[in-house]
């Protein structure tokens, strides 16, 4: 069970709270309840007192100036999630909507929203009966947080637009009703708590954080399985040389490949320095390692930060109005670890170009088969070309977008959901590319003849799904096969 309110989230908590792998529940001790009700308490002490609370007794945005009278105060929490309900493009996936509602739930439990328990406990409900929210991915400039996304969760809350349930979009209402829940009435400033945070770029982050992981410990048992295959020389991957400059990335980039070539049969290589392809794998795929070091420490801040505005303090009862709804981190953070993960995509399709030429490859059949009839791995070339491409084009940094907007009230905004769902893009092209190289890198293993113990068993786990290119034929279902092991850690990578 994750108690919520209990500590700190991990990336990992909130990744298996999303795929229903792990129970979710509010923390059970007293203080924590009473914490929450006293931040509901201060709130309303101070709209009692007179005192100006943005969003409740104000307009939003660049109406700050508008009056709200407390009679219309109860209209303007519903119509704030309504007029935001102007969200385009996909929808989000049900891991990526349960995660965002497990995101929001994580930072409205620290107590500074204003909130009552009961918002809370409902969030709780909604992911025990995997009653989801139907996200948009587009339409947040990642300031003030992800307010149109965000009013997707609200607008499921109180029963309107649709839910996402067993794979399946539903009314709202209907999947509340069935599931036995009332539409919650929100009080005033709860849409606005609900909405004005950083929980969607989080929690799109916080995927491409675990998938850019695996990406690149799939590099480097790829290079490693290019390398024997190149007859290429082991004696790059000596521990001497990572720690003479000890980043911790490229050791442990260097340490896999080192473990996976473990075994080799004693031969000679066909170069005294192979090309940088190889050579200066553990450098590339070490950027990568060590950007997810530094992204961790980012993203769970973030998940576990205050981050919406305004913010009521239940000890002291003041309402602070500030800016911590900027995804200013998140951005930075995925703009850079989509450019470390293009750049490993870019790596691997200069592989698969070394594998398929004699000249580079240590003499094996051009486009690794046997015959002038067949062209095996050409066109396969011509895909990583062209995955790799898009790849490397979406690196241009999204924070580098900000726009003015909302009559210039939002005028520098962060662009983090932008730099997260690019993120996301950018993985799914270099996880294709990693999958095509594979491929070949199994083909041409075979070739060469005697791969060790580790990288035999790799051979034989895409061997069981994919069957060699003896012929020319489609290879797009190999490609597919290879891309569920990969994504189903069906992979025997350490």
């Amino acid at each position: 069970m994750l108690r919520i309110g209990s500590g700190a989230v991990t990336i990992e908590q909130l990744l298996a709270a999303a795929r229903g792998e792990l129970p979710v529940a509010l923390e059970a001790g007293a203080k924590f309840r009473e914490r929450l009700e006293a931040g509901r308490a201060a709130l309303e002490a101070a709209l009692a007192g007179g005192r100006p609370v943005y969003g409740v007794t104000t307009g939003v945005g660049a109406s700050v100036g508008t009056h709200v009278p407390a009679a219309e105060r109860q209209a303007m929490a519903l119509n704030l999630l309504r007029f935001h309900g102007c969200g385009t493009g996909r929808l989000l996936d049900e891991e990526a909507a349960a995660a965002v509602v497990v995101a929001r739930l994580v930072s409205l439990a620290r107590g500074y929203s204003g909130v009552r328990p009961a918002l809370l406990e409902r969030l709780c409900a909604l992911l025990e009966r995997r009653i989801l929210p139907c996200i948009p991915e587009e339409g947040s400039v990642g300031a003030s947080g992800d307010l149109t996304p965000l009013s997707y969760l609200a607008a499921l809350l109180v029963g309107e637009r649709e839910a996402l349930v067993n794979g399946q979009v539903v009314p709202a209402a209907e999947a509340l009703a069935a599931a036995g829940l009332e539409p919650l009435v929100l009080e005033p400033k709860e849409s606005l708590a609900l909405m004005n945070g950083t929980s969607v770029m989080t929690a799109l982050a916080c995927l491409a954080f675990e998938r850019a992981a695996h990406v690149a410990r799939l590099a480097a048992g790829v290079t490693a399985l290019a390398s024997h295959a190149v007859a290429g020389n082991p004696a790059h991957f000596a521990p001497e040389i990572f720690e003479l400059k000890p980043h911790r990335g490229t050791r442990r980039a260097g340490a896999w490949i080192r473990e996976d070539l473990a075994g080799s049969a004693a031969r000679e290589p066909a170069r005294l320095q192979d090309r940088y392809s190889i050579r200066c794998a553990p450098h590339v795929i070490g950027v990568l390692l060590d950007a997810l070091d530094f992204a961790r420490e980012q993203l769970e801040v973030e998940l576990n930060g205050v981050n919406d505005n305004p913010i009521v303090d239940p000890e002291s009862g003041e309402v602070h109005h500030g800016g911590n709804f900027y995804g200013g981190h998140v951005a930075f953070v995925m703009d850079g670890l989509k450019a470390t993960v293009a750049s490993v995509g870019d790596l691997l399709d200069r592989q698969l170009q070394l594998l398929c030429v004699p000249e580079t490859s240590g003499g094996l059949p051009a486009n690794l088969i046997r015959g002038v009839a067949h062209h095996g791995f050409k066109a396969m070339q011509i895909s990583t070309s062209a995955l790799a491409a898009e790849a490397l084009k979406l690196t241009l940094p999204a924070a580098s977008f900000s726009r003015s907007t909302e009559s210039h009230n939002q005028d520098k905004v962060s662009m983090g959901t932008l730099a997260a769902r690019d993120g996301l893009r950018v993985l799914e092209l270099t996880e294709t590319v990693a999958a095509i190289v594979l491929l070949a890198a199994c083909q041409a293993a075979e070739l060469r003849g005697a791969p060790p113990p580790r990288l035999a068993a790799l051979l034989a786990a895409v061997r069981a799904e994919a069957p060699a290119v003896s012929e020319d034929r489609r290879q797009d279902l190999d490609i597919a096969r290879v891309l569920v092991l990969h994504r189903g850690r069906k992979l025997p990578l350490s």
